[in-house]
């Protein structure tokens, strides 16, 4: 089976193509346009075929189309603060993606949208998103689509992986307000059994929200980070507009910010996202949350990968 990943050296793509490896499958290929993750990639799974290359223009990528049996929509922006790269990434490179499904009519899709689709969020990436699966939903191609909830697990350079790491290096970890922001954690490797169980069990259709199965607030995830990796910050409780003046400056100096003040807002905006019965759907296991910060930071080999920012 031919496995195709647009946008697959980033988070989930990198645990995926592991699981998938690890699986017994042989033909797998990625494109992105993250050179060094895809460096990264080659290194860790050297049978994979990688292609460097931005989806949201035309190019050599489109052949690798050709004969695939899947294809897994993982591109997407994330964080930053420039709209454009919000509508390159996550509009106009889902356009192309949808164009070369139909040239091929052979491949199955399954897109990987995301719970801010149904946030009270107002912010380049909700909105993007919001608007890209709709484009899917509109295309008449037919696919599951997931949303996930905030996803932590290997090569996690951003989320919970940035947090562990600025936590080793500094005295004192700040966090906004009381820190009691509900959030509803998934742990990327249940995520990816949850694609491999689609791809596996031929899903073609259905929308679902793959949440985090436990509640858990901001504070406790910076708790549950700091026994993992044995951190030495102190946890410092800060006012929410120190906390936002904060990251807006270190905006004004860094073009592409770890933490935004979008990001910020989306934080305590309280969303609660439904919690359906994925484990049974899909036959996998969900993963305890103290459970799965352990693999995350403690694997004796992918915890020590570190994907580039």
């Amino acid at each position: 089976m031919k496995v195709v990943l647009p946008g697959g050296a980033g988070l989930v793509g990198q645990n995926l193509v592991a699981r998938l490896r690890a699986k017994g499958y042989t033909d797998v290929v990625v494109i992105d346009k993250h050179g060094s993750n895809l460096a990264i990639l080659k290194r860790s799974q050297p049978d994979v075929v990688v292609e460097f290359a931005d989806v949201a223009k035309p190019g050599t990528w489109q052949q690798h189309f050709v004969g695939a049996d899947v294809v897994v929509m993982l591109q997407a922006q994330i964080g930053g603060i420039d709209y454009q790269e919000f509508v390159d990434n996550n509009i106009t490179s889902t356009e192309r993606i949808l164009e070369e499904v139909r040239k091929n009519p052979g491949a199955r899709l399954i897109h990987i949208s995301s719970s801010v689709v149904e946030s009270v969020a107002d912010d380049f990436y909700t909105n993007t998103k919001k608007d890209q699966e709709k484009m899917v939903l509109d295309s008449g191609i037919e696919c599951p689509i997931l949303r996930p909830t905030l996803m932590f697990g290997w090569f996690d350079r951003k989320h919970l992986g940035w947090l562990s790491r600025f936590m080793a290096k500094v005295p004192v970890f700040p966090v906004p307000g009381d820190g009691r922001f509900m959030r509803q954690p998934l742990y990327v490797g249940d995520f990816c059994n949850v694609i491999i169980s689609c791809i596996e069990n031929d899903i073609r259709t259905g929308v679902f929200n793959i949440s985090g199965h436990e509640q858990v607030d901001y504070i406790d995830i910076i708790r549950q980070i700091k026994r993992a990796t044995q951190a030495k910050a102190h946890i410092v409780k800060i006012p929410y507009g120190l906390f936002y003046a904060l990251l807006w400056t270190w905006s004004l100096f860094d073009r592409n910010p770890p933490f935004t003040t979008q990001q910020l807002q989306a934080l305590v905006a309280r969303d609660e996202f439904e919690v359906i019965d994925w484990p049974g759907i899909f036959g996998v296991r969900s993963t305890p949350f103290a459970e799965a910060i352990d693999e995350t930071f403690n694997d004796p080999v992918y915890s020590k990968i570190a994907l580039e920012f």
